[in-house]
């Protein structure tokens, strides 16, 4: 059995696979100051739900944008099983050429999307990923990673203006009835769900201008389910996507 580890700046996703099927999945909020151990609890807690244990795992596969967290889970693989981490990092397998300045720059989350959407949605595709940061990451139609757009996620945009204006409260983000707020908690509603879903339709309308075709879009990511269905351009939500994206490339490498 594999296990996915998705380490993102708010939240951690961690995904079981057995063969290509994914069985279970789990999200638990990042907090850098965590050990390995303590983690490890966590874990054991959530496989045993499922009637499995550290003992089934054969492989581990690991994609951090946390540095502080990518070397206390890698401890914890090498010290819970026989198994030593593959870490999603430049000189691994990815069945694409990355053209980007300079490659190894690009973090390790758009990677693995980007790998996911080519193999799930064939090429070109753009995949955007709502995390605390949204990225747009594009796959030409060669298959190769061109690189993207990163902008500041929903959440921090959110926070970053109910922080800024001493009277305004905060919300529930959900999508408000209309885009005229009759009230001030459906009025900042309107301006974040909407508007972002603007700036969404904007922004892969200027990458398909800039790359002089269409692209198939699909969106993955915590917040994806409330923005995509209030933009024109997501065709579909995957919600898998990096999970999926992650064992693609544990299995380019697994030898």
């Amino acid at each position: 059995m594999l296990l996915a580890l998705d380490i993102g700046n708010s939240n951690i996703v961690f995904g079981a696979f057995r063969g290509t099927e994914l069985i279970a999945q789990w999200r638990a909020m990042t907090d850098p100051r965590q050990t390995a151990d303590e983690y490890s609890v966590l874990l054991s807690t959530l496989f045993a739900q499922h009637g499995f244990s550290f003992d089934d795992l054969d492989g581990w596969v690991i994609c951090s944008v946390v540095p502080n967290l990518t070397a206390p889970f890698a401890t914890l693989a090498r010290g819970y099983s026989t198994c030593d981490p593959l870490i999603v990092g430049p000189g691994i397998r990815t069945g694409m050429r990355i053209v980007y300045d300079p490659p190894q720059s690009v973090g390790p989350d758009r990677i693995v999307d980007a790998v996911a959407a080519k193999y799930r949605y064939g090429t070109p595709v753009i995949a955007i990923d709502f995390g605390t940061a949204t990225t747009f990451n594009v796959v030409s139609p060669d298959g190769d990673f061109v690189g993207g757009a990163i902008t500041a996620g929903v959440g921090i945009a959110t926070e970053a203006l109910v922080r800024g204006a001493s009277r305004l409260l905060r919300i529930d983000l959900v999508a408000p009835k209309g885009v005229i707020g009759r009230n001030t908690e459906h009025a900042i509603q309107a301006g974040v769900v909407y508007g972002y879903a603007a700036l969404v339709d904007g922004l892969v309308r200027r990458l398909q201008a800039d790359l002089g075709y269409p692209t198939r879009v699909v969106a993955t990511g915590g917040l994806a389910r409330i923005i995509a269905p209030q933009t024109t351009v997501v065709e579909l939500i995957d919600q898998e996507l990096t999970l999926e994206g992650l064992r693609l490339v544990y299995e380019m490498n697994r030898d």
